[in-house]
This record gives C-alpha cells, sequence and structure tokens, in this order.
C-alpha cells in the first residue's frame, strides 16, 4: 500500500516553494527542510529539491518574460551563460561534498542570504557614494551567484536580487524577471549534473516537481499584485527562521 502522506508532503511544500521562487526567491527554505524531514540525506535533498523546483523556475521566468530588459547594459543572453557555467560548476562541487560537511556549510550560506537581502538596499546606496561598479564587476558577481545556484541554491534569488540592488541601484521588484530567468538557468545547469549523477529521489520529487509547476505560476501572478514591501518582509521572515532552524540543526 502506497503511503500517501509523504508524497502529498512533498507536493504541498513543491507549491509553496514554487510560489516563494516566483515572489522573491527562497523556494528551497520550504522544499529541501521538507525532503530532509522526510528522511533525505541533505545533499540528496539538495539535489532533489533543485530538480523539482526547476519547472517551476521555467514557468515563472515565462510569466515574468515582458519584463526582461539588459541590466547595466548586460544582455540577458550573456547573462544567462555566466550563470549556467556557474551553476555547473557548483553542483559538480556538491557531488563531491559529504553530507557532514554539507550539512555544517549550509547554515553559513543561509546567513549570507539573509544579510544580502536585509541590508541589501542600504548597502546599495552606501556603495553609490562611494563607487560606481562596472559591467565586468556584474558579471563576475553573477559567475560566483551561478555557483552558489548550483552549488546550494538556497536564497540565491534573494542574493541576485541583492547584488544586482547593490551594483545598478535598480529596486527589488524592478528585478522579478531577470531572478525568475537566471534562477531558472542556474538550476537547469545542476539539474543536468544531479541527474546525471543519480542524485535525485525521483518518489518525492516528482510530485514535488508538479506541485512546484502550479505555485510558480500562481506565485508570478500575485507577485505583480503584492506591494514590494510586502514581498519582501515575508521572504526576509522566511528566510531568517529557515537560517534559525538550520544552525539549530547543524551545531545545536
Amino acid at each position: 500500500m502506497i503511503d500517501v502522506f509523504p508524497l502529498a508532503l512533498a507536493a504541498g511544500a513543491g507549491v509553496l516553494g514554487g510560489a516563494m521562487n516566483a515572489l522573491a526567491g527562497g523556494g528551497t527554505f520550504a522544499t529541501m527542510p521538507s525532503l530532509i524531514a522526510l528522511g533525505l540525506p541533505s545533499p540528496i535533498a539538495n539535489a532533489t529539491s533543485n530538480v523539482a523546483l526547476q519547472p517551476g523556475a521555467i514557468t515563472s521566468a515565462w510569466a515574468y518574460r515582458d519584463g526582461l530588459r539588459p541590466l547595466a547594459g548586460i544582455g540577458i543572453r550573456r547573462l544567462s551563460i555566466i550563470t549556467f557555467a556557474g551553476g555547473l560548476v557548483g553542483s559538480l562541487l556538491l557531488v563531491a561534498t559529504p553530507t557532514r560537511t554539507f550539512d555544517l556549510v549550509i547554515p553559513w550560506l543561509l546567513l549570507m542570504a539573509t544579510i544580502a537581502i536585509a541590508l541589501g538596499k542600504r548597502a546599495a546606496e552606501a556603495l553609490a557614494r562611494h563607487a560606481t561598479p562596472g559591467p565586468r564587476t556584474l558579471l563576475g558577481a553573477q559567475a560566483l551567484l551561478g555557483v552558489y545556484g548550483g552549488y546550494f541554491g538556497g536564497g540565491v534569488g534573494l542574493m541576485m536580487t541583492a547584488t544586482w540592488g547593490l551594483l545598478t541601484g535598480e529596486l527589488p521588484h524592478r528585478l522579478m524577471a531577470h531572478r525568475t530567468m537566471m534562477l531558472a538557468v542556474a538550476n537547469a545547469a545542476a539539474t543536468i549534473v544531479f541527474v546525471v549523477s543519480g542524485m535525485v529521489h525521483w518518489t518525492l520529487c516528482v510530485p514535488m516537481l508538479l506541485g512546484a509547476i502550479a505555485g510558480g505560476y500562481l506565485g508570478a501572478l500575485v507577485g505583480k499584485l503584492l506591494p514590494p514591501g510586502v514581498i519582501r518582509g515575508w521572504t526576509l521572515l522566511i528566510t531568517a527562521v529557515t537560517t534559525i532552524v538550520f544552525f539549530y540543526r547543524a551545531y545545536g
């Protein structure tokens, strides 16, 4: 007899994760903890979560496609190539990372994401008073974000928004189309590596994937209606709570 509860939990987490990615990023904070709670080792949970969220990321990117435009003079195709290459490198690093090491690293990556989204606007204003970063700086930062996205992915959408805001002065709600597009590109690179390396738990991945498709599209529609402050506040709350939980899990 099939146990429906794990499948239902995976599907529900997929809906929430897909919607979060569409709204401001951070969908991994809903999906990966759910998979760990269902008994998967953290690297397998991360890889499975990444693959499950990929179709939702694509549907979100499609819903936001009209908002795509060059960022600081850099075309979307060029940004996508840099992000994809970084995603391949990061996902290969994850394949080589022992489970315990990954458990100890996760909380610090989450903390980075929390700080980035919390201080992004203030940091951008401070930087603008002292320097004017050019396209090369943005491309270098995007390559590192691609590696991070392939390795972990948790909060990479938030970190992209914060980094772009820091380097270009753009407001978060004007970067939603770019974020969803680059998130889909980074996830695509990681998906290739994780599937080929056999790190995906397909029994839980499939229902989570279906949920993420629905959540990604619905979240993108809602994101066009909600005030930017509400989206940022909700995402920061989820990120902070998840960071605390993972620090306790690793070091408590």
